[in-house]
């Protein structure tokens, strides 16, 4: 389990992101429109898996925005923004923000997600709800990349996310 902070308060996880240099587990999430998809769905192509508790916070909003922004600069890329917020509230937050360039998933119907990438906070005012944690994928589904925020009010680090991409 990664121990991390909200507010500077020690809070857990239910175990530690899946290591670099190994296959992403495959998983099974909601997408805006109540329709299920799966990692492999998405093979042959890098993605970004922005994994956060809700974006109905300020830092995972702002960080929405900015994979968002990063999105458009990076065609060949597929940012995937990943809580347990419901489809429903996913989709107007991206309507109302304009964000176009990323894609929304729910855990909702999917805990097990939580579980399988060692996410899923178990202590703390926000447990059940997902840490703020990086990953990246190459076309494979490779783990190129990982970031578990350290505290979770804090965004994580668009310049490493970058460099991995290249």
């Amino acid at each position: 389990m990664a121990a991390v902070t909200l507010g500077g308060q020690a809070v857990q996880t239910i175990g530690s992101l899946p290591p670099i240099g190994t296959i992403a587990p495959d998983f099974s999430l909601t997408n805006i429109e109540l329709a299920e998809i799966s990692l492999r769905d998405f093979h042959g192509k890098k993605r970004v898996l922005n994994i956060f508790p809700s974006l109905d916070t300020p830092t995972c909003s702002l960080a929405m925005k900015r994979f968002n922004k990063l999105a458009t600069q990076l065609p060949t890329v597929l940012v995937l923004c990943i809580s347990a917020d419901l489809p429903f509230a996913q989709k107007r937050f991206c309507g109302a923000e304009n964000l176009t360039q990323v894609l929304s998933f729910s855990t909702f119907r999917h805990p097990e997600f939580g579980q399988r990438y060692g996410v899923t906070l178990t202590t703390g005012l926000l447990a059940g709800l997902l840490s703020r944690a990086v990953l990246v994928l190459d076309e494979e589904g490779k783990i190129t990349y990982t970031q578990q925020v350290s505290e979770i009010s804090e965004e994580p680090d668009y310049d490493a996310v970058l460099a991995a991409l290249k």
